[in-house]
């Protein structure tokens, strides 16, 4: 199969990631925040980064000048968690893709006005069945 995109790779990762462009603003930037956080605890707990230099190196590929049409280009932090991820050994982004789908299920469950596609919903539904 050839994907389009990297992300597609993953399903689980496939769908966060078009729920989350599909989103506002400011819930984007929220789970690009705890994007960056649940990459940097990754990259700690496989000894990736060791230090705090090796945190700052981790964010500063993650803003690397890459492109600029892409949906996540639009805003700087979005973008840094985004490359982030796109730099994380597969077997990692696999990991933080189930971490991202929690992030997503629980913002979206606190979240006022977001509306459920039905794939949307199968998505939901198909992760909290995972935890069982």
């Amino acid at each position: 199969m050839n994907n389009r995109r990297w992300y597609d790779r993953d399903p689980i990762l496939s769908k966060a990631m078009r729920i989350l462009e599909t989103s506002d603003d400011r819930f984007q930037i929220q789970v690009a925040l705890n994007l960056i956080k649940v990459i940097i605890e990754h990259n700690i707990d496989s000894s990736a980064f060791n230090t705090i230099e090796d945190i700052l190196s981790g964010i500063e590929e993650g803003r690397c000048e890459k492109g600029s049409e892409r949906w996540y280009d639009i805003d700087l932090t979005i973008k840094t968690a985004v490359q982030m991820l796109e730099n994380c050994p597969e077997e990692m982004q696999s990991k933080i893709a189930r971490n991202i789908a929690e992030l997503i299920n629980e913002k979206l469950h606190n979240t006022y006005d977001y509306k459920f596609s039905d794939e949307d919903e199968d998505f939901i539904e198909e992760d909290d069945d995972d935890e069982d």
